[in-house]
Order: structure tokens, then sequence, then C-alpha cells
């Protein structure tokens, strides 16, 4: 479970990240200087969020470690690469879920981007 919800934190921080600098990418230069300042301030906290984040998952991995090593020591070699296969695809499945549920919420904020231009 934890390891499902600091996956989940990171992608949705580095997804806010990416957002909010695009943003900044997509100022021109007479935009007003509040704006640059609002967005480079998010985007000050979202890098420090994000750091914060990475520590989190490294602690998860070590705790998942020690978790790995005591199971091992009480299931079968198939069952423990049974075990090792389900923890490394949750977690790929779950970013790859965050990934697409990004990529539609993209289209459909660039859909909606045309629809108003027409």
């Amino acid at each position: 479970g934890d390891l499902d919800k600091v996956v989940n934190l990171l992608l949705s921080l580095s997804g806010r990240l990416a957002r909010v600098e695009a943003a900044l990418g997509s100022l021109g230069p007479h935009a007003p200087a509040e704006d640059k300042l609002a967005l480079r301030e998010k985007q000050r906290l979202l890098v420090a969020q994000l750091e914060d984040a990475k520590e989190l998952k490294e602690h998860v991995g070590r705790r998942e470690e020690a978790v790995g090593a005591m199971v091992a020591r009480y299931l079968p070699a198939e069952h423990l690469q049974d075990y090792q296969h389900f923890v490394k695809m949750k977690s790929a499945l779950i970013a790859e879920q965050r990934e697409l549920e990004e990529k539609i919420k993209l289209g459909q904020e660039q859909l909606r981007c045309l629809r108003e231009s027409l």
C-alpha cells in the first residue's frame, strides 16, 4: 500500500511540475511579473516536494527489501519469485496507469482548447 501511495505521489508531483514548467515556458515576454513569480514559486515548491518524495521512495524501497528478506525465509523459491514479480509489476503498472491517465487528461484539455478556438 505504501508503495502505491509513494509511486502515485511521485507521478503526481512530476506531472504538476511539468505543467508548471510548460506554463512558465508559454508565458510571453509581456506577461505580468507577478504571474512569473507565482509560477516560479510553485515550481520551487514542487521541486522540493519531489525531492522529499524521492527520499520517501528510497525509504519504502529499503523497507521492501527488509520485507523481501523476511518473506524469503518462509517461502519456497518458486513462490518467492512470484512475490518478487508481483511487487515489481505492481509498481510498473501503477506508473503506466498514471501515465495513461495523464495522457487522457492532456488529450481532453487539448480537445477543449481546440473546441474553444473554433
